[in-house]
């Protein structure tokens, strides 16, 4: 019989999906990475199960543990099951502006979860950021995850998404583009293509609002570049060390509105219902066109299921209030 021992069992190999009437004007082919076939319905249950086992080998996390992270929402989602199957606690601290969907759908998999403000500084008592380091201070017996610059971040990507990429497209992959928020997937996954074929160009998706962009052109962290956005998933203020600047050929940043708008359009006419950093990266492909040739094969990982932004993105009366929708 074919079964898996546990959900764990089910993270990975997810398929490649053709893109068609969104792309139809790129003359290249367009295929996404269709990670919510993960069981967390992100790919964040990659690196959640790769950080956790690489904490039990190493001793950091203990039987009976705590486990805290600061997340968007998804990496708590794959660390909730990763805790649940194992036996640990789950604690979660999330920023205000991510949607409601995520906090209940983290209490609904038993995790503790903490809102904080988002319109502080990283070092702020108050942030996201702070809050769980002083948590796992605080908590006996516990382990902060630390995902921005934990390595296991990006050695799950380098162990799985990359090749499953490299195998799915017979090694004609010529160009991978994915949102950048701690950097672990586009990092990992570019490492190991450019392993196998240095020409080929990774492309990070950024939003207005993050450092990233202006920070891999010049090698300046500019603080006036940061200021609040409404994008979930990618984009920082920080500089996380899962971000590898020297794989990245470049970045194309994408505005809330457009991020928001092609979320809805990938529902409506791919059928292929996201999350919002899916809206950033299409638009991001389709800003990169010159870049293309008809050769070309276009990877676009989408990070996210849909069912995470009903309140927000596909919600009618939010987008008026936001002013992305007449």
């Amino acid at each position: 019989m074919e079964y898996s021992e546990n959900i764990l069992g089910t993270i990975g190999n997810t398929p490649l999906i053709k893109l068609n009437r969104i792309t139809a004007a790129l003359p290249c082919l367009v295929i996404a990475k269709y990670e919510t076939f993960n069981p967390g319905n992100s790919v964040k249950d990659r690196m959640a199960l790769q950080m956790v086992e690489d904490a039990e080998t190493s001793g950091l996390l203990k039987p009976g543990g705590t486990i805290i992270e600061s997340t968007s929402g998804n990496t708590g989602m794959g660390l909730a099951l990763v805790a649940i199957i194992k036996g640990y606690k789950m604690v979660c601290v999330i920023s205000d502006k991510q949607s409601k969907e995520k906090v209940d759908i983290l209490r609904a998999m038993g995790s503790e979860v903490y809102v904080c403000p988002t319109n502080v500084p990283p070092e702020d008592p108050k942030s996201y950021y702070s809050t769980a380091k002083r948590l796992s201070e605080e908590t006996p017996n516990s382990w902060y995850v630390n995902q921005y610059d934990n390595p296991s971040n990006y050695k799950a990507h380098y162990l799985s998404t990359g090749p499953e990429i490299w195998e799915q497209t017979e090694g004609k992959i010529t160009h991978f583009v994915v949102g950048v928020g701690t950097g672990g997937t586009i990092s990992g996954v570019g490492t190991y293509l450019k392993e196998k074929n240095p020409n080929i160009k990774i492309w990070g998706v950024d939003t207005y609002g993050s450092i990233f962009k202006k920070y891999h052109e010049t090698g300046i962290f500019d603080d006036k570049e940061i200021y609040p956005y409404t994008t979930e998933g990618i984009g920082e203020d920080i500089l996380p060390k899962n971000v590898h600047f020297n794989i990245i050929d470049g970045f194309t940043k994408v505005t809330d509105k457009d991020a928001a708008i092609y979320t809805r359009r990938l529902a409506k006419e791919e059928a292929m219902f996201l999350g919002n950093s899916a809206g950033a990266a299409i638009k991001g492909v389709l800003q990169l066109a010159n870049h293309f040739t008809k050769d070309d094969v276009v990877v676009v990982l989408f990070h996210d299921h849909g069912s995470r932004y009903v309140g927000k993105i596909f919600n009618d009366e939010w987008m008026k209030e936001i002013g992305f929708l007449e």
